[in-house]
């Protein structure tokens, strides 16, 4: 099978912190893979390693067979957890701004999703809500026809009722052929789109496996095995 992401012998130091110690990974293509952890596990660090935002210590990550580059980051639609656009900025110049940026841009699919979200393209971000914000940054993240996509806490700043219709939107607004990274804490929202998950603990793969497979050797919902194995 094609591994659309592989990571071999990477680590992590931050001074004396070690964040990563060298994980081993491949995700093919075509899956919607959770990454969870609690806080300091290393989600994050090895997520901006995947983007390009750090460099390792040690160890190589190829995306679609390259190494961390402009090559790989044409391909890689990342969605922050943290809100990065001016808010002076409209929404509709967000959308120009990114069909700047990424030739993969899908305008129309853009507005499509801000239409069914009844969020208005001429309002400025300073006149959003957060949850809005995150909705918006969400939208642009999906409208790219990316191969990999990387969302760090999707769904952390929206209301419950909004959750539902977010994970509808992230997995119909994707090739069935692109692959899906969630970082989450939300686990009972996700899992149900997830389909394999990886618990990580400090720094640390402590678990890799298809979804239906750990449910089906604990006999509980990830969410619960979660917990367990964190003991949360």
């Amino acid at each position: 099978m094609y591994n659309l992401l592989e990571i071999q012998g990477l680590s992590k130091r931050y001074g004396n912190v070690q964040a990563l110690s060298n994980i081993n990974l491949s995700i093919g293509s075509g899956h919607i893979t959770g990454l969870l952890g609690p806080n300091g596990s290393g989600k994050t660090t090895l997520i901006k390693i995947i983007c390009g935002l750090l460099k390792p210590t040690t160890g190589t990550v190829l995306i679609d067979g390259n190494p961390v580059s402009p090559a790989s980051k044409a391909v890689v639609s990342y969605l922050p957890d943290t809100t990065y656009l001016d808010n002076s900025m409209t929404v509709e110049a967000a959308i120009s701004m990114f069909m700047d940026f990424y030739k993969d841009f899908d305008a129309n699919r853009a507005y499509a999703m801000l239409s069914n979200l009844n969020i208005n393209p001429k309002l400025k971000m300073k006149t959003l809500s957060k949850g809005t914000k995150e909705k918006v940054q969400l939208i642009l993240v999906m409208s790219r026809r990316a191969k990999l996509y990387v969302l760090d806490e999707p769904i952390a700043g929206v209301d419950p009722a909004a959750r539902d219709y977010i994970l509808h939107t992230i997995i119909n607004n994707y090739d069935p052929s692109a692959t899906i990274l969630i970082s989450t804490h939300l686990i009972t929202d996700v899992e149900q789109v997830l389909d394999e998950a990886i618990f990580l603990q400090y720094g640390n793969i402590r678990l890799y496996q298809p979804v239906e497979a750990l449910r089906m050797q604990s006999g509980k919902s990830v969410d619960e095995l979660f917990r367990e194995v964190y003991r949360c």
